[in-house]
C-alpha cells in the first residue's frame, strides 16, 4: 500500500512557474554528443581544448532561474559598466557582477509533459515594461533641466562611439553588428498573427519556424517591442526556442541572438544563460567569423559572458596567425569590453599589431589602443613609438574618441614620445571645446602621469572647466584637480578653475561614501595648490570617514589621509577642526620610514652624498639621512650649523667610526673664507694656476646626465674647480677636518638657539616635469613646508649631482662644501 505525503509550500513558491530539461534526458545528450565529437579526426591539442571546454562548461541540466526583481536594475548595471569601468581602474568593475548574485532562490524547472497554459509564464519580468531612465543611481542628485541644458558635446552615446572604427572597413559587417543594416519593418498586424500562430501552434513550431518568427519579432517598430516582451505569447515562443535550442545550428543560433538584440532583451534575463551555455558548447564548430560575431553580439546586448570568452581565447589561441586585421581589431576591440584576457594570447596579438600596424588606420589604432588599456594589457615601447610616430603624422585627422584611447595606452606604458607630445600640444588646445568632459579629464590625467606640462594644453582644460564642472562625476572632479596639483600648475583663472571643481565636489558627497579615494585626491590636489577647504578637510579626517576610508576601500588610504593631516597641521594654523589620531600617525610614519629605510635612503646617489657630507663635516654624528618631514614621502639630509658656520652635531643615533681620538685632533690649517676664496677661485697672485687640472674639469663639467628624452646638461661651474692649490684627497682632509670634529658629540646642548638647519635634497627626474626644471606638486609642498618650519632647502639637483658621481672624491667634497656653506653666504 502507497503512502502519499501531502505538503502544503507557501504561496509565493506555489505560485511559480516553472520549466526544467530533465537531467536524463541531458545526460542522454550528452552521451550521443561526446560520442559524435570522438569520431571526429582532430588534432591532439584542438580535441585536449574541447574537452577542457566541456568540463568546465557542465551542462548537466539546463536551469532557467526565476527572478522578477534582476530586471529592474538592468539599467543600472549598464549604466555602472558603461561609465565606471571603462574610465580606469580606481573603481570596483561592475561589469563583472555574475548572474549567481542577483538571482533569488525560486528555481523554475521545465518539463515536456508540463502543459502550455503553465509555459506562458516563462518569465513574469516580460510583463513589466522597461524604461530606459528609470534606474539611474537613485542616490545622485536631482539637477533642474531648465537651469543645465546639456550639449551634444555631453550627451556622446559611449555605447556606440568605440564603433567608429567599424565603418572605415567594409570586412567588419561579417564580424559586428550593423546597425546600419536594411530590413523589411513588419506592421503591427503582422506581428499580432505571428504571436496567434505561437498560442496556436505551441509545442510543434519546428526550429526553423522558431527562428523566423524570433527574427520577424525583432524588425516591429520600436515602440512595439516593450508590448512584445510583455506579451505571453512572447514567453512562450522564448521557451519553445530553449526547449529546441540543441536542434539550432550555429548560424540559426546567431539569429536568434541577434533578434535579441533588436528585441531589447534584458542583460540579466535568465533565458541568456541558458544560450550563453550552448553558445560557449559550440565555440570549436563555428569559425572566426561567427566567434566574433557572437561576441560582439553579447556586448550589444550589455552582458557579461566570462565563460563564452575564456573558450573563444582558448580557440584563438590556436589560430593567432591566421587572423585578418580586421579580426584582429575586432578581437582585440572585444577583449577590451570584457576587460580581461591571458597575457600569452595579449602578446601574440601584439605581434600581429606590429606586423599590421602600417596598414591600419587611425580610428583601428585608437581601438587597439583601448582594448590593451581596458584589459590592463600593456604594449612594448617599440610598439608605442611606432604608434605615436603614425598618430604624429596625421594628428589632424584623427577622431577626439581615438586620440584619448592613444592618450590612455601612453599613460599606462610611460612612454615618452616627445614628438607626439608636441604636436598635442599644437592640436588639443583647439579640440577641448569638443570633446566630451571625460575626455578631456583623460587628456589632463596623461599630461600629468606622464609629468607633461603643456600650458597651452592646460590652460584650454582651465578655461572650459567652470561650465563642465556640472557634468563632473566625483572621479572626473578629483582627476582635474590632481592633473592640475601634480603638474604644480596653476592656471590663469585659477579661482574660477577650483572654485567651480570644490563646488561640485560639494555636491558629489554622497559619492564619496563608495568612493572615499576621490575626496583625498580632491584635497591632496588642493593642498598642492594651496587651496585648503576647511569643510572638506574636517569631513575628510573626521573619525568617521578616517574609519571608512581605512577599513572600507580597496585601496590604503591611510599615507593619504597622513599626508593631508601632516600639511593642514604646517600650513593652516587657524584650523580648529578634526586631526587624525596620534596611534594612526605613528602607524603610518612607521610605515614610511620602513619603506624610505629600504628604497630610498639606500640609493646610490644618497648614499655618496651622506658619506661625505659626514667626512667633510667631521662625522656620521653631523648628518642625519631620515624623512624631516614623514608626510611627504622622502628622505633629506640634515645638517645644522652654528651661528658661525660650523657643523654641530646632533645626529645621536649615528655609529662612532672605529678611529683612534688622536685621529680626531686639529692638525694642517684651519678652514677660513680667504683660504677657500683662494684655493677655489685662483685670485691670489703667488698661486700658479694648475694647468693639469683645469681642462679635465672643464671636460667634465660639459657632461650631460644621460636621461632619455631629455634636454639636460651638466651646467657646472668650472670655476669652483679652476686654477689655485691642486685639490688632493690629503689636503681635502686636512681643510675639511674642521674644529667641529674634536667636540664631543654629546656636548650639543638641549636647546640650540640660533642654529641654522639644513634640508640637502638629492634630487631625481622624477621630481620634475618632463625635460624642465618645473618642480612637481608633491615636492613643491615640501619644500615649502620645509622653509615654513625654518629650514634652509639645498638641493644636491640631478643634472649635477649624477654626473659629479664619476669624479674624483676630491672633486666630490668641493661640490658639496660649495653648496653647503655657500649657502651660508
Amino acid at each position: 500500500m502507497a503512502t502519499v505525503i501531502s505538503r502544503r509550500l507557501p504561496r509565493r513558491v506555489c505560485r511559480a512557474t516553472s520549466l526544467s530539461i530533465h537531467g536524463r534526458y541531458t545526460k542522454k545528450r550528452e552521451l550521443r554528443d561526446h560520442s559524435e565529437d570522438s569520431t571526429q579526426d582532430h588534432e591532439n591539442h584542438c580535441a585536449t581544448a574541447k574537452l577542457n571546454t566541456k568540463l568546465m562548461l557542465h551542462p548537466v541540466e539546463y536551469r532557467v532561474l526565476y527572478n522578477p526583481l534582476a530586471y529592474l536594475g538592468t539599467e543600472k548595471n549598464a549604466y555602472f559598466s558603461a561609465e565606471d569601468s571603462e574610465d580606469d581602474f580606481v573603481e570596483n568593475n561592475y561589469s563583472s557582477t555574475s548572474s549567481k548574485q542577483i538571482q533569488n532562490t525560486y528555481s523554475i524547472t521545465c518539463s515536456r509533459s508540463l502543459s502550455s497554459t503553465k509555459n506562458t509564464l516563462l518569465d513574469l519580468a516580460f510583463s513589466k515594461p522597461i524604461h530606459v531612465h528609470s534606474n539611474l543611481p537613485q542616490t545622485a542628485k536631482p539637477v533642474d533641466n531648465t537651469e543645465i541644458v546639456e550639449s551634444n558635446v555631453e550627451a556622446f552615446n559611449t555605447k556606440e562611439d568605440p564603433r567608429v572604427f567599424q565603418k572605415h572597413r567594409s570586412d567588419y559587417s561579417s564580424l559586428c553588428r550593423d546597425d546600419s543594416e536594411l530590413f523589411t519593418a513588419l506592421s503591427v498586424e503582422e506581428g499580432e498573427i505571428i504571436l496567434k500562430k505561437i498560442s496556436l501552434l505551441k509545442s510543434s513550431l519546428t526550429p526553423q519556424t522558431l527562428v523566423e518568427y524570433m527574427e520577424k519579432l525583432g524588425h516591429l517598430p520600436v515602440e512595439q517591442l516593450s508590448l512584445v516582451r510583455a506579451d505571453t505569447r512572447f514567453a512562450m515562443l522564448c521557451r519553445y526556442s530553449i526547449d529546441s535550442i540543441r536542434s539550432f545550428s550555429p548560424s540559426e543560433l546567431i539569429r536568434i541572438l541577434q533578434a535579441f538584440v533588436r528585441l531589447g532583451i534584458p542583460p540579466t534575463h535568465s533565458m541568456l544563460n541558458v544560450y550563453e551555455i550552448e553558445l560557449s558548447r559550440r565555440v570549436w564548430d563555428m569559425n572566426v567569423v561567427q566567434l566574433l560575431l557572437v561576441a560582439d553580439l553579447w556586448r550589444c546586448l550589455n552582458r557579461n559572458v566570462p565563460r563564452y570568452l575564456e573558450i573563444l581565447y582558448s580557440y584563438i589561441h590556436l589560430h593567432w596567425k591566421d587572423l585578418t586585421l580586421p579580426q584582429l581589431v575586432q578581437l582585440i576591440y572585444l577583449i577590451g569590453e570584457g576587460r580581461t584576457a591571458p597575457p600569452y594570447l595579449m602578446e601574440k596579438l601584439e605581434s600581429l599589431v606590429l606586423k599590421y600596424i602600417e596598414s591600419m588606420n587611425l580610428e583601428e589604432i585608437g581601438a587597439v589602443c583601448l582594448g590593451y588599456f581596458k584589459s590592463r594589457s600593456g604594449l612594448s615601447e617599440h610598439l608605442m613609438r611606432k604608434i605615436g610616430d603614425k598618430v604624429s603624422l596625421a594628428m589632424e585627422d584623427i577622431s577626439n574618441y581615438a586620440l584619448v584611447n592613444v592618450l590612455k595606452m601612453f599613460r599606462f606604458t610611460h612612454v615618452d614620445h616627445i614628438q607626439f607630445l608636441k604636436r598635442l600640444g599644437q592640436v588639443i588646445p583647439q579640440r577641448i571645446a569638443s570633446i566630451g568632459t571625460q575626455g578631456v579629464m583623460h587628456i589632463s590625467l596623461a599630461c600629468a602621469a606622464l609629468h607633461y606640462l603643456d600650458e597651452k594644453i592646460m590652460n584650454a582644460i582651465a578655461e572650459t572647466m567652470p561650465s563642465r564642472a556640472i557634468y563632473c562625476r566625483s572621479k572626473d572632479a578629483a582627476k582635474f584637480l590632481w592633473s592640475f596639483g601634480a603638474l604644480n600648475y596653476e592656471p590663469p583663472n585659477a579661482q574660477l578653475f577650483y572654485s567651480s571643481l570644490t563646488d561640485q565636489i560639494r555636491v558629489k558627497m554622497h559619492e564619496f561614501e563608495k568612493f572615499p579615494e576621490h575626496l583625498l585626491t580632491c584635497l591632496l590636489a588642493l593642498a598642492f595648490g594651496r587651496q585648503f577647504p576647511f569643510d572638506l578637510i574636517d569631513f575628510a579626517l573626521s573619525d568617521q570617514f578616517v574609519k571608512l576610508a581605512t577599513r572600507g576601500s580597496r585601496f590604503e588610504l591611510k599615507k593619504d589621509l597622513f599626508t593631508l593631516d601632516g600639511t593642514v597641521g604646517i600650513e593652516c594654523p587657524k584650523y580648529t577642526g578634526s586631526r587624525l589620531s596620534p596611534q594612526l600617525k605613528k602607524e603610518v610614519s612607521e610605515m614610511l620610514w620602513d619603506f624610505a629605510s629600504k628604497e630610498l635612503c639606500t640609493k646610490v646617489e644618497v648614499v655618496e652624498a651622506a658619506t661625505l657630507l659626514g667626512a667633510m663635516l667631521g662625522g656620521p654624528h653631523y648628518v642625519k639621512n631620515h624623512l624631516i618631514l614623514p608626510h611627504t614621502r622622502s628622505n633629506d639630509l640634515e645638517v645644522h650649523l652654528d651661528i658661525n658656520g660650523h657643523a654641530l652635531p646632533f645626529n645621536k643615533g649615528a655609529t662612532d667610526s672605529p678611529v683612534s681620538e688622536q685621529s680626531l685632533k686639529t692638525f694642517g690649517v684651519h678652514l677660513t673664507d680667504a683660504l677657500m676664496r683662494q684655493l677655489l677661485s685662483g685670485k691670489n697672485e703667488s698661486h700658479s694656476p694648475n694647468v693639469e687640472l683645469k681642462p679635465k674639469l672643464e671636460a667634465a663639467a660639459k657632461e650631460e646626465v644621460m636621461l632619455p628624452g631629455k634636454d639636460y646638461k651638466g651646467n657646472l661651474d668650472a670655476s669652483v674647480f679652476s686654477d689655485g692649490v691642486a685639490l688632493t684627497d690629503n689636503l681635502l682632509s686636512i681643510l675639511t677636518d674642521s674644529k667641529c670634529s674634536t667636540e664631543k658629540h654629546n656636548s650639543q646642548p638641549e636647546t640650540m638657539p640660533n642654529v641654522l638647519k639644513l634640508a640637502i635634497q638629492v634630487s631625481n627626474r622624477n621630481h620634475y616635469a618632463y625635460a624642465s626644471k618645473h618642480l612637481l606638486g608633491l615636492h613643491s609642498l615640501k619644500r615649502r613646508q620645509l622653509r615654513q618650519l625654518g629650514y634652509v632647502v639645498i638641493e644636491l639637483p640631478f643634472w649635477e649631482w649624477v654626473p659629479m658621481l664619476r669624479r674624483t672624491r676630491s672633486e666630490k667634497l668641493a661640490y658639496l662644501h660649495q653648496k653647503v656653506f655657500g649657502c651660508i653666504n
